[in-house]
């Protein structure tokens, strides 16, 4: 367990740590000159079960919370300490709220200095404690009063024995979920190389394990761990951890960053948060008002986007979006702190819920329901409301950052079905049952309605039909789905198009015969085919049994109507298509001049064939020129 101090600057938090630990936890040269403690201290003391207990001693100056903050989110019980002469003082409030703010409800208050005040005083000091404490999450706290200058104070062995039998009523810290650790301290150490050390907020890490350096991305090996000051062969949530990293400098890593399970963590510029204002006379918090954000170890400048109402007034509890000016790394659960626009008073703080929040529809029904969802499973510790609030189905990738755990895709939930979407494990999708079905009767339903308004044409690609039925559902999910719909004949495919059963084209062999016979001569149009009256001419056909044929052998993927009346063969297309991802490639774009000269015919074809290639979803308009679908399955020469 890690206890951390709070309290207002000079009320005896360093020397009460020395006098509980034996450690001096100011290690700085201008610390012991300045009487006062500037960066953030480490002690641990052995328990009577074998287990250490670890201390972080904050600064209690105004001019350093941001430093204390840095600290106070990663421990599991709080010493609030507060001077028997001095009294409470701002800090002794700021770093109450923020304790508050944190959810810490186990702990203790230290009346120090218990010599420079008689009994009276004490009395009364206690008792404003009490009220103090009493809406907070240390309503709870024993009150010690100590003299930690005296040698075999009775309050300090007291307190001692307090904090050692102390275990947190809730687990904060999951040793079972994806490991991360909060870096709070860098440096080199002679013979070893680069260091890091923080609180270890998740998981398990054993020597020889490969991590992340996040949110930069740089892989490190854990060389040596020292876990609660011991060296020691792995370390688990809730430890203070120090590691030998290697793979990376000290100048890549910063106060604020983690060396994590990169499947937890995603590197984001924005978290939908539940975000509570404290009561006071600070103004409600409009559309992208400016703060500071503080968790884990991160500090970061932010905006604050209300979800629900236009603004956030004192004292109310709401959804925001943080969105911040740099890139950060955060977890569902995560708790935060939030300071004015100039860090110089605590104004908030609330919950992390999506870091994997949105820049758009961020305020729509798909989206509350998504987050009432993340609310449920950190209240019930499970994952199943969330794969319920995914219609189109949630991948393995994110729900492990949204849970922080590894998903056993052989024991899936009760009605879920896990879709083997990829080589990979965390390319895995699972869906609800009732939300596949759902999508399976959109998709065939949706080609219905596609065949109904295009007779004439095959069908669409996979990608075009998920654009159709459903945009929002992953392409590797879509994909699984088609594949599934295919292997049971509920579609067939035809190349890359997808037809319906009944749409597949029945001609005779008289009808055969016919065809074959238009087939060359449109092949011998190239880029200038002939027209269904030319056609008609040609053959000795009717003109509406011609268009008949050509609308047979366009559901058959042999020939394409790019206009009315005017078929091109499927070879043909096959090398305007390979045209137009040349000058894709050479200019980035495709440009109807350009497509003109590189083809030879006239502008107005040209744009009719461009178009085409819109419309099966082969290229888009960009402006007045054309791009390539990424991720188009349609190629003419498949």
């Amino acid at each position: 367990m890690i206890v951390g101090t709070a309290g207002h600057i000079d009320h005896g938090k360093t020397t009460l740590v020395r006098a509980l630990t034996g450690t001096d936890t100011d290690r700085l040269k201008e610390e012991k000159a300045r009487g006062i403690s500037i960066e953030l201290g480490y002690a641990y003391v052995p328990g009577p079960d074998g287990e250490v207990l670890g201390f972080i001693d904050v600064p209690g100056h105004e001019r350093l919370v941001h430093t204390m903050l840095a600290g106070a989110c990663g421990i599991d019980a709080a010493l609030l300490v507060v001077a028997a002469d001095d009294g409470v003082m701002p800090q002794t409030r700021e770093h109450l709220a923020i304790l508050d703010l944190l959810g810490i409800a186990d702990g203790a208050v230290a009346l120090t200095k218990a010599d420079r005040a008689d009994d009276g005083r004490v009395a009364a000091l206690g008792a404003e404690l009490g009220q103090l404490l009493a809406a907070t999450s240390l309503r709870a706290a024993p009150v010690f009063v100590v003299n930690a200058t005296a040698a075999g104070d009775p309050g300090v062995a007291a307190l001692a024995a307090y904090l050692a039998a102390l275990r947190p009523s809730a687990p904060r810290r999951r040793s079972a979920a994806l490991f991360r650790l909060a870096v709070d301290r860098v440096f080199t150490l002679a013979g070893h190389g680069t260091m890091v050390t923080g609180t270890a907020f998740a998981g398990r890490v054993a020597v020889g394990e490969r991590l992340t350096l996040l949110p930069g991305g740089a892989e490190v090996r854990v060389r040596s761990i020292h876990a609660q000051h011991r060296p020691a062969d792995a370390g688990v949530a809730g430890q203070r951890l120090a590691l030998n990293l290697g793979g990376v400098e000290p100048r890549q890593i910063e106060r604020g960053h983690w060396v994590a399970d990169a499947r937890g963590l995603v590197p984001t510029s924005r978290i939908d948060a539940r975000l509570k204002l404290l009561d006071g006379p600070a103004r409600p918090l409009g559309p992208w008002a400016p703060v500071h954000v503080h968790f884990g170890a991160t500090r970061q400048t932010a905006h604050v986007v209300p979800l629900e109402d236009e603004a956030v007034a004192p004292g109310a509890s709401a959804r925001v979006q943080l969105v911040f000016d740099g890139t950060v790394c955060g977890a569902p659960g995560d708790r935060f702190i939030v300071r004015n626009a100039q860090a110089t008073a605590t104004i908030g703080g609330g919950v992390l819920l999506d870091p994997g929040a949105p820049a758009r529809r961020r305020r729509s029904a798909e989206r509350r329901r998504y987050l009432d969802a993340v609310e449920r499973m950190l209240a019930e510790g499970s994952s199943e409301a969330l794969v319920a609030a995914s219609p189109w189905g949630i991948s393995v990738a994110d729900l492990m950052r949204a849970t922080t755990a590894p998903v056993d895709l052989a024991a899936p939930p009760a009605g879920v079905r896990a879709l083997d979407t990829g080589p990979r494990p965390a390319e895995q999708f699972l869906i609800a049952a009732g939300h596949y079905a759902s999508a399976r009767e959109r998709a065939l339903g949706a080609l219905g309605d596609f065949h109904a308004a295009a007779p004439d044409e095959p069908g669409p690609d996979a990608a075009r039909l998920r654009r159709i039925a459903a945009p929002a559902m992953a392409p590797r999910l879509w994909r699984a789905l088609i594949d599934e719909l295919v292997a049971e004949g509920s579609l067939h495919r035809l190349g890359v198009w997808l037809q319906l059963p009944s749409h597949a084209a029945a001609l005779t062999a008289r009808d055969h015969e016919a065809a074959g016979r238009l087939e060359p001569l449109l092949a011998a149009g190239g880029f200038d085919p002939p027209w269904v009256r030319e056609l008609a001419s040609r053959t000795g056909e009717p003109e509406a049994r011609v268009r008949q044929l050509l609308a047979a052998l366009g559901r058959e993927g042999r020939a394409h109507q790019v206009v009315h009346d005017l078929f091109y063969a499927r070879q043909a297309l096959e090398s305007l298509a390979a045209v137009a991802a040349a000058l894709a490639l050479e200019h980035g774009k495709i440009q109807a001049a350009r497509f003109r000269d590189a083809i030879g015919v006239g502008r107005k074809r040209s744009i009719q064939i461009l178009e085409f290639f819109d419309r099966v979803g082969y290229t888009r308009r960009a402006g007045e020129a054309r791009v390539l679908r990424e991720g188009s399955g349609w190629r003419p020469d498949r």
